[in-house]
């Protein structure tokens, strides 16, 4: 921070409002600026975040927090968003989210952060290249498990990957934890009877079992006909029928592969022999990472957040008070998604090297979702669970990803709350702010594009016009939790399950099992993709599965300095503290802790 003391000024009081500029020929890049009276030591911040350039003055009041319609300066902030639209353009992506059209320059990654990405992947390739990777078969199971080292270190599912209970805790504790959906009826493509899993139930008929919500489900049937990049490929559209035992484990009891029930598309149960429930395990759980991959990662996290992030600079002015709540929430999402997230999805990159569905399975996974994707029910945390019907500890139990998300989502709503309802004391307010008005009405015409499209952002409240505090409050609190919790618990945990190939497979060889033929080790050897294809998933999951920036609320850039702001930030602060003792009093007690969702683990943004 540079210093400029000025002497031999008169004692005017407090400083409210300042204009600032810069010599011709130079323009910076200003942060905020403070002044403080050298007498009385009495300091006032005036945020900028902005690059002030040699042909323009600026008018900043103290804090720089303010409504549009109590900005006596509008006509500045009017030409500051015109000239923001200019450079947050949207680019149209046919039946999805839109994306920036070019990263603009206020977003690049820091050059600090900039080196720390490439020297852990370059890091990372080079141990896989000098480790384990001499030959390109595996040789056994047991060949698989040599290649590990201090860089890259056994993944946490290797002890116990063939268990039953091992394969239900996935669906609760780890990467993919929001397709879990309670079984009120069997469906009659999954024909399930009471002979098949007899012995299971604990003495249960199907019936009672789901009387009683001991049955759960999930039904990949989107993904059926799923085109790959790689002909002759058939994705697997599973449904899998799963069972909270005596010992309130979930387990799993019984697989479907396909769609359609058929002598050559048997259900598969614990009782078949060992290496073919192990293999139909492995199936499912590939449809599973091509969901993970494509809906819960990159679909529903980074490209959403990145549509939102473009239609808030586009709408809301860096003065703003929901642009300065929302903007560290927004750290480095248009970069990662540019400059990383454009090739390792483009033809060509890793996912077509490294998944069986390769990037034309994920786009249209992506489509296929995005048509009935809603804010307030996929994208609201308790409503998501109570849709899916697993909201109920006392009912499923050991659901960790639920226990704890739903601590943070309390806090950042509480957060929300105090800003919104701070600086909107009055309906008239909220109805005469015409940045927010113009916002809620992009997010809803074409998610958050202003483009005109068949596919828009369903389900944000009030539907383009925000009525009440409520739907304001409503709408952040579900896109900061998903900007930080929601991409912390589908990001963080990737290398401790995709570390250890046979355990969560992004590619099979061959077609899906179509009987129930004994195997052997060495078939499920087969099945595994080469090491050349493994490599880059080892790797990218690794690298994806660093923290390169701070916890919940500890901003990289602070953005409010008002009282409001100031402190609903230090409230917000100390529910997190509560929130993490509360995280780690549960995982002293819990078998296999869950710390994904630590506030200090868990970034305020998508940043990588």
């Amino acid at each position: 921070m540079k210093s400029f003391p000025v002497d031999n000024l008169t004692d005017f009081g407090k400083v409210m409002k300042i204009e600032i500029g810069i010599e011709k020929g130079n323009e910076w890049y200003v942060e905020r600026i403070e002044i403080e009276n050298a007498t009385s030591k009495e300091k006032g911040i005036f945020p900028v975040h902005r690059w002030i350039k040699a042909e323009k003055k600026m008018k900043l009041k103290i804090h720089d927090t303010t409504l549009p319609q109590d900005d006596e300066d509008a006509d500045q902030r009017k030409a500051e968003l015109e000239e923001k639209k200019k450079v947050y353009k949207f680019k149209s992506q046919e039946g999805m989210m839109p994306a920036i059209e070019e990263c603009p320059s206020d977003e690049e990654f820091s050059h600090d952060y900039q080196l720390y990405i490439q020297k852990m992947k370059w890091t990372l390739f080079l141990d896989r290249k000098l480790t384990g990777f001499t030959s390109t078969k595996w040789k056994s199971l047991e060949d698989v498990k040599n290649v590990y080292t201090d860089i890259f270190p056994e993944p946490t599912v290797m002890k116990n990957w063939r268990e039953d209970r091992s394969f239900g805790a996935q669906r609760l504790a780890s990467l993919n934890p929001t397709t879990l959906r309670l079984c009120k009826k069997i469906p009659k493509t999954f024909p399930v009877t009471d002979e098949m899993v007899q012995g299971i139930l604990g003495g249960m008929t199907v019936n009672e079992a789901i009387g009683k919500k001991k049955l759960y489900m999930i039904h990949y049937g989107i993904l059926k006909d799923l085109p790959c990049s790689e002909l002759n490929k058939v994705m697997p559209a599973p449904m899998a029928l799963f069972f909270v035992n005596e010992d309130k484990d979930l387990i799993p009891i019984a697989i479907q592969l396909l769609q359609e029930p058929g002598s050559d598309n048997p259900i598969f149960l614990p009782t078949d022999p060992e290496y073919t429930w192990l293999a139909a395990k492995m199936w499912f759980n590939l449809a599973d990472a091509s969901w993970h991959q494509s809906v819960a990662h990159l679909g529903f996290t980074h490209l959403l957040m990145g549509s939102i992030c473009i239609a808030t600079h586009r709408c809301l002015s860096p003065s703003h008070p929901i642009f300065r709540l929302m903007a560290p929430h927004f750290l480095y999402l248009i970069a990662i998604n540019v400059k990383g997230v454009g090739k390792l999805f483009s033809i060509g990159g890793w996912v077509d090297t490294s998944m069986l569905i390769g990037h034309v399975g994920m786009l249209e996974i992506i489509r296929r979702v995005w048509s009935t994707w809603r804010l307030d029910v996929q994208g609201n945390l308790p409503k998501d669970l109570e849709d899916r019907g697993v909201a109920d500890p006392e009912v499923l139990p050991n659901y960790h990803y639920r226990d704890d998300a739903i601590l943070l989502w309390d806090a950042i709503k509480k957060y929300v709350s105090a800003v919104v309802v701070g600086h909107y004391d009055s309906q008239e307010k909220l109805e005469k702010d015409h940045e927010l008005q113009d916002w809620a009405d992009t997010l809803t015409a074409a998610a958050g594009c202003g483009i005109k499209s068949a596919f828009r952002l369903k389900g944000v409240p009030g539907d383009g016009k925000f009525d009440t505090c409520e739907q304001l409050i409503d709408t952040l609190t579900s896109l900061i939790f998903i900007c930080s919790v929601q991409h912390a618990a589908v990001n963080f945990p990737q290398y401790d399950v995709y570390g250890f190939p046979p355990q969560f497979p992004a590619y099979l060889r061959g077609l899906p099992l179509s009987d129930k033929t004994p195997l052997t080790d060495a078939d499920i050897i087969c099945m595994l993709a080469d090491k050349d294809k493994i490599l880059p998933m080892m790797v990218m999951t690794k690298l994806l599965s660093k923290r390169g920036t701070n916890g919940l609320a500890d901003f990289e850039v602070e953005y409010q300095f008002d009282p409001i702001g100031t402190k609903a930030i230090k409230a917000f602060r100390e529910d997190l503290k509560e929130v993490g003792a509360t995280i780690e009093s549960r995982n002293a007690a819990r078998s296999t802790p869950y710390t994904y969702l630590h506030p200090i683990e868990v970034p305020n943004a998508i940043s990588i």
